[in-house]
């Protein structure tokens, strides 16, 4: 997945403020070829991707089971309990020793991201919990403002394909999803943060997203026409009666359009429904913090 283009929002990850930051000279770093890892991405964000990269491998492990049942396959259970006992575990791999008392709540957001082993369904509340927990690990300093982009684009982007893996092995049910009427049965940041990198771009428009020669061949480098075509793969009949709402933003004239209205309707459609933030867990990272009356 390419990084270049907008960077996604950074609200969650904090400046260093001036006054507690330790400063030194500039120093060379990248002295061989193999020092360049240092410059594509941070030791946690290669962390991450070997931990993802662990999960994918468990599906690997866990071949679908024969049963009458055409969705909802049970060998889900099995690779969620898997994940389940050794959630902690994982989360340490990635943690500081010295912010190991963090690892538990950490490791829940974990948990909670990659669908239901009760209903074995998948679902944008799914999807919110993971990114709670890349956001705690901004919080506790593991990740940092200059990690943004391979944040979106390395890690984010490698649990998408984790997730997608597991919806087509284990026939995973859409939670919560709205059919025809919503955006997607699974996801919606990657469209957020898949519009934000296609802004600007000097040859793709919103248009170009419904065609197929043209997410055929970019949809390798463009997080938003990965998701595009992963919906062609796994749907069929005309785009505009499978996915009505993304055929018609794709007559948005422009990308930042198609951004600020996608972050309005994350907002209305995920953020404030009961049904989806009923399952969110509040901790203390991330609390909740009722409004108050001015």
């Amino acid at each position: 997945m390419a990084e270049s283009g907008r960077q996604p929002p950074s609200d969650s990850l904090e400046e260093t403020s001036p006054t507690t930051h330790n400063f030194m000279i500039p120093k060379k770093e990248i002295n061989t070829v193999p020092d360049m890892g240092k410059w594509k991405r941070s030791q946690p964000i290669n962390k991450l991707v070997a931990l993802l990269n662990t999960l994918d491998r468990w599906i690997d492990e866990t071949p679908p089971m024969d049963q009458p049942s055409r969705f909802g396959n049970k060998a889900f259970r099995t690779w969620y309990a898997k994940l389940d006992q050794e959630a902690e575990n994982l989360v340490a791999t990635v943690v500081p020793s010295q912010m190991a008392a963090a690892v538990p709540e950490v490791a829940l957001y974990l948990k909670e991201s990659v669908g239901n082993p009760t209903r074995i369904d998948y679902g944008t509340g799914h999807e919110a919990a993971f990114a709670a927990f890349l956001c705690c690990l901004c919080k506790i300093g593991v990740l940092r403002v200059d990690d943004q982009i391979a944040i979106v684009f390395k890690v984010f982007n490698r649990y998408l394909e984790v997730m997608r893996k597991l919806q087509k092995t284990y026939r995973m049910e859409p939670a919560g999803s709205q059919g025809v009427w919503g955006l997607d049965d699974f996801q919606f940041l990657p469209f957020i943060w898949g519009s934000s990198q296609l802004i600007e771009h000097p040859n793709l428009e919103p248009r170009h997203f419904v065609d197929e020669k043209a997410v055929n061949e970019n949809h390798k480098d463009y997080m938003f026409l990965e998701c595009i075509l992963f919906i062609t793969e796994m749907k069929t009949g005309p785009f505009a009666e499978h996915s009505n709402q993304l055929w018609n933003i794709s007559a948005v004239p422009s990308w930042s359009k198609v951004n600020q209205g996608l972050i309005r309707m994350y907002k209305a459609e995920c953020l404030e429904k009961f049904p989806v933030i009923q399952h969110f867990k509040f901790g203390s990272l991330l609390p909740i913090q009722p409004v108050t009356s001015s």
